[in-house]
């Protein structure tokens, strides 16, 4: 692995280098950029087998026989047709995972009712208070988690005391105790609608016979709008798109065009997207963002009414509601962003010489410190906690960068919380109230010590250092079938130098940037410019333009994209960084 510097403190490395005099084919680069990723079978890696194929004993044999305990417990339900309830979290992962479930069970005949708890009053996942408004209001026999309960080992216990059974699907990191629930389907690889995705097929697969007259829409949900809500979720919450989170969301993608659900055209229709392809980019940045506002602001169960109803007048109303909210969402987001920056350059010192972001506010809604914390861990590059005040307690969203496990970092300070969750990349919590400033103290500490220098070095993988004379249109296409790209598969990075021919500035507020370049090559110390212009596009870096000039050498990062207009088709980069 080679590495160079930029203008900017940021470390490129990059997987290997194809020199101009190098002879190699379309098939070689794609070859060593599945080698860096680590892909033995790219047939099966373009083509992943269906997840409809999938079943869940091929994700390990735990998950067979906890099933059998699963078949048990709901033969038992279904006949006395007593009362289920799933439990799901409020973003759009849970929203999605818990549409899947609960509405498998309705079709299939079962006494069945969602339950989505309530951020600011609740928080995330079970709760004793959550668990007793279940018991006031829904009676259940049986609480089926989708998306949380891996660490809720007290509230477990709890319902389990009240006469519940508890089954938990989810995919969180897990604690070092599980709790004591009739049946766990934790699968950390997939997200928790992938979860529940693959939980619910078997379901139906075994209590099929019971609702025949249900058959044939439930294997064509399976087939089409389950897997696209579990795409969505997937996308959502930043999973690896490698092995089965891979096949659903590149099998999901694919179907997306013939879901039916209603709810989700009408948040295309809201979005305006509703002529547009839908690729990771819409899911991740324009329809998710919709579906978890309601969870952020208001009640999440808005959401999961609006993927599940069938009425067209009433998917409209939810889905014009739900893109009110998000676009509320979006303005407190800004102010708060701008105001944390603010505390942030006030004390730049301060905080750039600890190795931990930690900014305490007494007014930022719970529902944004998540999105807050991201966008600075982005900017400054550091993990970076948000901590805001409700009305009894503190709760608190981490966000991390590459190499450092935040979730499994904060629970070494697990007697300051209320409850904990998250992944190795973002945290959730609640903190005691008398205890926030010794807690900061404490973790800043901490994190100085035990946060190595280069983990806050910003890196930037790039898979080639290539010659423009080596790309081709054949490539660009090639490049196309390894999609869809995200977490895990990240679409394919080129680095260039040119010489620059020309440059220009467009788009509706001359925010955007084009440059042709040459490629520029040396051979024996001796420099030599090919006639090969080539047209690069740089989105949102029109302030660049200043620094470009004929005949000036630059070092570019990009991506490979096919243009394509009307019949003709042509290979273009798109600018990821500028590096001189």
């Amino acid at each position: 692995m080679r590495k160079t510097r930029s203008l900017d403190p940021m470390i490129i490395n990059y997987f290997k280098e194809i020199k101009s005099t190098e002879e190699i084919t379309s098939e070689r680069i794609i070859e060593l950029i599945l080698q860096r990723r680590k892909v033995d079978n790219l047939e099966e890696f373009i083509n992943p087998p269906s997840p409809e194929k999938i079943s869940l004993s091929q994700f390990g044999p735990r998950y067979q026989k906890e099933f059998f305990k699963v078949i048990k417990i709901l033969e038992e339900i279904y006949q006395k047709k007593e009362p289920v309830v799933v439990y799901t979290d409020y973003d759009a992962d849970g929203i999605t995972g818990g549409a899947i479930l609960w509405e498998t069970l309705y079709l299939l005949g079962f006494n069945v009712m969602p339950y989505v708890p309530d951020r600011v009053t609740e928080g995330y996942g079970l709760s004793i208070k959550g668990i007793d408004k279940v018991i006031s209001q829904l009676k259940p026999r049986l609480i089926i988690t989708v998306d949380n309960g891996i660490t809720k080992i007290r509230e477990i216990s709890y319902a389990k005391k009240m006469g519940l059974r508890v089954i938990v699907t989810d995919h969180h990191l897990k604690s070092e105790t599980l709790p004591n629930a009739d049946a766990i389907f934790h699968i950390p690889i997939l997200s928790g609608s992938g979860v529940a995705y693959f939980f619910s097929k078997e379901i139906f697969h075994h209590f099929y016979s019971k609702a025949k007259d249900k058959e044939k829409v439930i294997k064509d949900n399976f087939s089409t709008d389950y897997l696209g809500l579990a795409m969505i979720g997937t996308i959502a919450d930043s999973v690896s798109l490698t092995g089965h989170s891979r096949a659903i969301v590149k099998h999901g993608l694919a179907v997306f065009p013939r879901i039916k659900r209603i709810g989700l055209k009408h948040i295309l229709k809201e979005a305006r997207i509703d002529k547009k392809k839908i690729t990771p980019y819409e899911v991740g940045f324009i329809i998710a963002p919709r579906i978890n506002a309601s969870g952020r602001l208001t009640n999440a169960l808005d959401a999961l009414r609006l993927l599940c109803t069938k009425k067209e007048t009433r998917a409209s109303y939810l889905a014009s509601f739900i893109g009110q909210i998000n676009r509320q969402r979006q303005d407190m987001l800004e102010k708060s962003i701008t105001e944390a920056k603010t505390v942030i350059e006030k004390k730049r010192n301060f905080f750039l010489k600890n190795k931990m972001i930690t900014l305490v506010s007494e007014n930022w809604h719970e529902g944004i410190i998540g999105l807050i914390a991201s966008k600075i861990a982005e900017e400054f590059y550091r993990p970076t906690l948000i901590i805001t005040k409700t009305n009894a307690h503190y709760k608190g969203s981490a966000r991390s960068v590459t190499g450092f496990d935040i979730t499994g970092f904060l629970r070494h300070f697990s007697s300051y919380f209320i409850d904990i969750g998250g992944h190795q990349q973002a945290a959730g919590f609640t903190l005691k109230k008398e205890q926030v400033s010794e807690f900061v103290s404490r973790i800043t500490q901490k994190a100085n010590q035990v946060i190595e220098e280069t983990i806050l070095e910003r890196k930037l993988s790039v898979d080639l250092k290539i010659s423009l004379t080596k790309l081709s249109l054949e490539l660009g296409e090639k490049i196309e079938k390894l999609a869809p790209f995200g977490i895990g598969n990240p679409e394919p990075l080129f680095m260039t130098e040119i010489v620059v021919e020309s440059a220009k500035i467009f788009g509706k507020k001359n925010e955007h940037l084009k440059i042709y370049g040459h490629d520029y090559l040396k051979n024996n110390s001796k420099s030599t410019v090919i006639d090969s212009p080539f047209e690069f596009i740089a989105f949102n870096q029109a302030q660049y333009f200043s620094q470009l000039a004929r005949d000036q050498r630059s070092i570019l990062i990009y991506t490979l994209e096919v243009d394509r207009w009307h019949e003709k088709k042509r290979l273009r980069g798109k600018v990821v960084e500028i590096l001189k």
